[in-house]
């Protein structure tokens, strides 16, 4: 699985866009980040 090199800077400007709109929603903002982040790393080899 190829993944454009832009994923990773375009998915954490959304989450800071969302903590910064929701600060209430950061412990799930940044949970999902996180499982983003791993699931790219993971299957992006």
């Amino acid at each position: 699985m190829i993944v454009h090199p832009l994923v990773n800077p375009i998915v954490s400007l959304i989450a800071g866009i969302l903590i910064l709109i929701f600060p209430e929603l950061l412990n799930y903002v940044v949970a999902i980040y996180l499982i983003l982040i791993g699931i790219i790393g993971i299957f992006g080899q």
